[in-house]
């Protein structure tokens, strides 16, 4: 064979070039580089070199005596230092092993000393069936030292592993016998007095000794004759494996947790997140599942889905709700309607000796203020409604949530829109009408009047044939105060209001706000059962525990019966105005319930901005896009923000339109201006203001930021706005007409036509109409107008003129040339 590089070499016998050369260096060569050649000497002395480091004698016909394997891997390991930061450790763990390769002499020795001592075995024990074994293990060790002198190699690997099966099955077995002994039991000790204890040290055996004996010899036995299933079975100790996975049928409502999800498929909520993972959506433990996902969870766990229809959750908490009990009279629920400025608060604020009206900004109520009042008559808990034309959705809560209505009318006044509209909503709430004639010490008042237009409206009094009480009032002197008083207790006997004190809660939400030192504060009126302080309470979309509770006047209270509004903290939220609330014993429930409604909600608002479907996109083609005036709004109550978004978005027409990007109860934020400034809003504040933040952002960014207190400058400011943002209507004016008497030809200015001014004044710079019989035949401008030789701005009427039409060359004789001009006229909405 000639001679090869190290290089070549190494790639024939397949290992890297630098181990060969380490080899070539321990063999004693002199080669050093993968460029150096190798003779076939050399290669021997290589060959044996090996041969030798892995346990051969270096001989080309011997084999390797032993044989060692290494194998090295590498880890990292994440640990903190002192300082607290995490350093990641590379650990090298390196494993050497060498397999040593034994005699067949050392085998047969071995195999010798096991046969003597399986002898002495038999001649100790003396039982045949190990005699019997003795003489089968001498045969098959004849034959295995027959085998040994013929195939060394092959008898060698076959000892091996049949010793190496022997070890693992004496090592089952060991096991094996741990493990059944694990399962018995030790039997309780028996008490032993201290005759027994004598007796045994004299070497008597008691009765309790052949007992425990007795029963120790028969586990024993039963061990050895019975198999452990067996026993088991028999002993009843053993834990039954189920053969089947267990099927639950899951209910589903409209949403649910990942822990209550996993309760009812009784896994663990690891178990319910992996399936999720493992589907691509990652989720806590805590997070909310709308029912869809949640029958995929299930069906991929391999449960069945039951699915509870869209209101179950709702109609399972109210179900639980028991409203039995005790009937017990209440007092009547009165709701003060009327015109704005017609003596509503006035005449609340004679009953209840307070100075209300006074406070109101512009001396109109823009909320629902709730009192009840102990009167000689009884109690009386009154609602007092506004009265402006915004507040129409207030107006009708407060028929919704009373017993009797007072309609306030004034004398001098008469029937006016917003008495109309009370009368319809007292109808439609079939709610019985009180009408107050009020300020009848005025002059120039009229209570027939009064009468007259009401009975128009299907409200006819009393003493003319109807079913309607009228009393006449003064709110400023007190006049008719009682006979109003008698008039609603008289309405409560007949209609027999009756409640259950001893209930859970229930009743509507009169307002909420958002206070900055309390947060959400909540009026509420009780309209059955009693609301107490610690109560778990349900309010349309919020829901929370009732921490404090006080009456109209700031008194803190500790429970609150039925017909009394009180103000309540703890809800999580500022529900809406009207919304029912109900008083729950489960937090739990009414937090299910909540979410349940938001989300209704939500998908509600979501279905109805339906301004970028498919089909409203086609109707829009073609058409101008409305200017639209974005504002973000801010109050004080819930009740004026849902009124002043009504009234503004009223405001709009096909032109132009109000968008309310945002609205909330509670105080301007630095939040609400970047809003502002994002959207290119103007931000209205009613009855609330901005914080430091707030007013440093907006003068900073020149945000549009106004604050008012009386609904009517609010509406006002915006219909100028959007009175503003309309596009001027343009409107022609005939400013003179002239007719043409003779036409004559110019080899400068062309044809030019001799006119007589019959009407107004023709001016140079306007623009002209011809009309030839009355019938517009071209539009456009004058090219000269003269006065014999001379050029001239205007002509006026009566005087003759030429005038050069600009382009046109068709005028004849008796043609009219009208004179126009273009203005521009603001519009308003």
């Amino acid at each position: 064979m000639t001679n090869v590089t190290v290089e070549r070499l190494a790639e024939t016998v397949g290992v890297p070039v630098k181990r060969l050369l380490s080899q070539m260096e321990e063999a004693g060569l002199n080669q050093r580089h993968a460029n150096d050649t190798i003779t076939d000497d050399e290669r021997r002395n290589l060959l044996s070199h090996l041969k030798r480091t892995h346990g051969g004698d270096g001989n080309h016909e011997g084999h390797p005596k032993k044989i060692t394997l290494r194998r090295k891997t590498t880890s990292t390991l994440k640990v903190t230092g002192p300082a607290g930061k995490k350093k990641v450790v590379n650990v090298e763990v390196r494993k050497k092993r060498t397999y040593v390769k034994q005699s067949v002499a050392s085998l047969q020795t071995k195999l010798t000393v096991k046969t003597d001592e399986l002898e002495e075995k038999q001649a100790a024990v003396g039982n045949t069936e190990i005699l019997a074994e003795a003489e089968v293990a001498a045969k098959s060790q004849a034959q295995q030292k027959a085998q040994a002198q013929e195939k060394a190699q092959t008898q060698q690997k076959a000892q091996a592993q049949a010793a190496e099966t022997e070890r693992l099955r004496a090592t089952e077995e060991k096991e094996r016998k741990k493990a059944k002994q694990k399962i018995f039991t030790t039997p309780d000790k028996p008490k032993v007095d201290a005759k027994s204890k004598v007796n045994k040290k004299r070497g008597g055996r008691t009765a309790i000794d052949e007992n425990h004996e007795s029963r120790r010899r028969h586990t024993r036995n039963q061990y050895k004759t019975s198999k452990l299933s067996g026993f088991a079975k028999s002993n009843g100790h053993a834990f039954a494996m189920p053969t089947a996975p267990a099927v639950h049928e899951v209910s589903l409502p409209e949403t649910i947790t990942v822990a209550d999800l996993a309760q009812k498929m009784k896994v663990k909520a690891a178990e319910v997140i992996k399936v999720m993972f493992n589907m691509g959506a990652m989720a806590t433990i805590n997070q909310v599942l709308d029912q869809d996902t949640a029958t995929i969870v299930v069906e991929e766990i391999g449960h069945k889905v039951k699915l509870l229809r869209h209101d179950a959750i709702e109609t399972q908490v109210v179900k639980t709700i028991s409203y039995e009990g005790k009937q017990v009279p209440r007092a009547p629920v009165v709701t003060v309607m009327g015109h704005v400025d017609h003596g509503k608060t006035s005449l609340l604020d004679y009953i209840r000796r307070t100075h209300v009206a006074s406070g109101e900004s512009g001396g109109i109520t823009q909320h629902i203020g709730a009192y009840h009042v102990n009167t000689e008559k009884g109690m009386v808990t009154f609602l007092d409604t506004p009265g402006h034309a915004a507040f129409t959705a207030m107006r009708a809560r407060g028929a919704e949530a009373t017993d009797v209505i007072i309609l306030v009318v004034a004398a001098d006044d008469g029937v006016m829109p917003q008495t109309e509209e009370a009368v319809q909503h007292a109808k439609a709430a079939g709610v019985p009408l009180v009408v107050a004639v009020n300020k009848i010490d005025k002059h120039g008042s009229d209570p027939d009047r009064v009468k007259t237009e009401l009975s128009a409206r299907s409200v006819v009094p009393e003493d003319w044939g109807g079913d309607v009480q009228f009393i006449n009032v003064s709110a400023k002197q007190g006049t008719g105060i009682d006979e109003l008083l008698d008039a609603v207790l008289l309405e409560s006997e007949v209609l027999e209001l009756t409640a259950v004190p001893k209930a859970p809660a229930c009743g509507v939400v009169i307002e909420s706000k958002l206070d900055r030192g309390r947060g959400p504060v909540t009026t509420v009126l009780v309209q059955n059962g009693t609301l107490r302080k610690g109560d778990n309470l349900l309010a349309g979309r919020e829901f929370g525990r009732v921490r404090a509770m006080f009456d109209e006047t700031g008194k803190s209270i500790t429970s609150a019966g039925p017909a009394i509004p009180v103000e309540i903290l703890g809800v999580g939220g500022t529900p809406d105005s009207g919304e029912d609330f109900t008083v729950v014993a489960d937090e739990k429930k009414a937090r299910e319930v909540a979410l349940f409604r938001r989300g209704k909600f939500r998908d509600i608002k979501l279905a109805r901005q339906q301004a970028t479907k498919l089909e409203n996109l086609f109707e829009n083609i073609g058409k101008a896009r409305a200017a639209t005036l974005n504002v973000i709004l801010k109050t004080d109550v819930r009740g004026s923000l849902e009124a002043l978004s009504t009234a503004l978005q009223d405001l709009g027409s096909e032109e132009v339109k109000v968008n309310i990007i945002y609205g909330a109860v509670g105080g301007i934020t630095e939040s609400d201006v970047n809003l502002a400034l994002s959207a290119s809003a103007v931000i209205f504040g009613f009855n609330v203001r901005a914080d430091s933040l707030a007013k440093q952002l907006s003068e900073k960014e020149s945000v549009d930021l106004r604050y008012y207190s009386v609904i009517y400058n609010m509406i006002d400011d915006v219909r100028d706005a959007l009175s503003g943002m309309l596009a001027p209507e343009l409107r022609e004016q005939i400013v003179g007409i002239a007719q043409v008497r003779d036409v004559f030809r110019s080899p400068k200015l062309g044809l030019i036509a001799g006119c007589m001014v019959i009407e107004g004044t023709i001016y140079r710079n306007k623009l002209i109409r011809v009309l030839r019989d009355n019938v517009v035949i071209f539009e456009g401008e004058l090219e000269s107008l003269r006065r014999f030789k001379d050029t001239v701005t205007e002509v006026r009427h009566g005087i003759e003129c030429g005038i050069g039409v600009k382009g046109y060359n068709d005028v004849k004789v008796n043609d009219q040339i009208e004179v126009f001009d273009t203005i521009t006229i603001k519009r308003t909405l």
